[in-house]
């Protein structure tokens, strides 16, 4: 592991390589999982304020979620994350006319009608980041749904890091990001 300010980054993210394949996996890291994507209280509050935005493209059953639970969920952990349908689907997700699971949150960003894009802990998947006192714990989180994206990865050999270049940026800045890319080229140098 290498430290980045106040983020310990796992070796993983120079060594692994990912990049998605939404037509192998058609947006499953949408629908699995044991609990709802992480949220800060920021994004839960820019959750609620664009909600009208994006509520059109929800399922009734998912709207129904929100209206009992709200906008966010407490995990068991006692985290925020985003609420979810049947303990499975992101009630803030809904399906294309191709059949893949997308965000609804983003769509309603990039069509101009939001100021949200969604939350960082989906923008930077398959990366999680343990936030405690003193520092960030960024891993790679290898499940079996994102092995198309390996697989893929493997094929462009495209770094994990330089996959999620834009979401890692949004999150820790682009200071931090060029520094990521600095130790990354220092171990490619000490590999070889």
């Amino acid at each position: 592991m290498v430290q980045i300010e106040q983020a310990i980054v796992s070796f993983d993210l120079f060594d692994e390589f990912f990049l998605c394949d939404l037509m192998a996996c058609k947006g499953a890291c949408c629908v699995e999982g044991d609990s709802g994507a992480p949220v800060t209280r920021f994004e839960a509050k820019q959750i609620e304020k664009n909600y009208s935005n994006f509520e059109h493209l929800l399922d009734d059953r998912y709207k129904k979620v929100i209206e009992r639970t709200g906008f966010v969920s407490v995990d068991p952990d006692g985290d925020l994350v985003t609420p979810l349908f049947n303990n499975r689907e992101c009630v803030y997700t809904f399906e294309d006319e191709k059949g893949f699971t997308k965000c609804a949150i983003e769509k309603a960003y990039f069509e101009g009608k939001s100021d949200f894009r969604k939350p960082v802990s989906c923008h930077l998947y398959p990366i999680r980041i343990t936030e405690n006192k003193d520092f960030d714990a960024v891993n790679y989180q290898q499940i079996d749904i994102c092995k198309p994206g390996r697989l893929c990865g493997e094929k462009t050999k495209l770094p994990l890091y330089q996959f999620l270049k834009e979401p890692l940026i949004r999150k820790y800045g682009e200071k931090w990001y060029e520094e990521l890319e600095l130790v990354a080229d220092q171990l490619k140098h000490y590999k070889h």
